[in-house]
């Protein structure tokens, strides 16, 4: 994937997508939702490295973010997916959900980042209240070149999750998505998996994304905008009561 793509006049070289899973790992996920969360991503991988072979040019990378007392990443590096393994998470702990966002804003500036990528996917899980101060953090993350231009989901775990939280984060209450019982959450987490980093939309893209230098100084610009088809959302579908968390 990271080879040029041939095309008449020349080659365009593949330029990076950063995809980010940050995934509440407090005390309140311990058991089945954090096994859900495990096994779903773990499933979605091959799905993944597929959906990124349709798009030769932008090379996917992954990363893992952890947060519960404080914050640690799981994945150091950026990793190509083909190589991303997933390491299953325990739960334990508070929902540092502020050090969260203050670990992602310190990896969303030129550099780290290159000024070659593509706008970054930022998947957020949680079921939980953060307990720690996260305003100032995600407003430092949200005023960002790269956290403007972020596709960003949450994924609501529950009924105790702070969905107010969660479309701060997102900007749009439609990219909260709920699941409040394993067959939603592992529905949300395949459809964010593929369709959040590799459907291209120009109609979403975001009213100031051609100030941005980077959109304007990219190869290929009209390539830039990887966003979101908002139409194939899933439908969490019905449950009974004793099915919802």
């Amino acid at each position: 994937m990271a080879e040029a793509l041939k095309r008449p006049g020349g080659e365009l070289a593949s330029r990076p997508l950063h995809f980010f899973w940050v995934v509440d790992c407090s005390g309140s996920m311990y058991g089945e939702k954090i096994g859900t969360v495990n096994h779903a991503i773990q499933s979605t991988i091959p799905e993944m490295v597929d959906a990124a072979k349709d798009n030769p040019n932008a090379q996917l990378l992954v990363r893992t973010l952890k947060f519960s007392t404080g914050a640690t990443w799981v994945t150091p590096t950026p990793v190509n997916v083909e190589d991303f393994a997933w390491d299953d998470l325990d739960a334990g702990g508070v929902t540092d959900l502020g050090k969260a966002f203050e670990m992602l804003a310190a990896q969303l500036t030129i550099p780290p980042m290159s000024d070659r990528a593509l706008p970054p996917v930022i998947v957020l899980l949680s079921d939980g209240q953060p307990t720690d101060d996260y305003k100032s953090a995600l407003d430092r993350l949200l005023h960002l070149p790269w956290g403007k231009k972020a596709v960003r989901i949450a994924i609501s775990i529950g009924q105790d999750a702070d969905d107010d939280v969660l479309q701060q984060f997102t900007g749009n209450s439609e990219l909260v998505l709920q699941a409040n019982n394993p067959q939603a959450l592992v529905k949300m987490i395949k459809w964010a998996s593929t369709a959040a980093s590799l459907v291209s939309a120009p109609a979403s893209r975001p009213k100031d994304m051609d100030e941005l230098p980077e959109a304007n100084d990219a190869p290929n610009a009209t390539n830039a905008p990887l966003v979101l088809d908002m139409n194939n959302i899933p439908d969490p579908g019905s449950v009974g009561a004793n099915d919802v968390w």
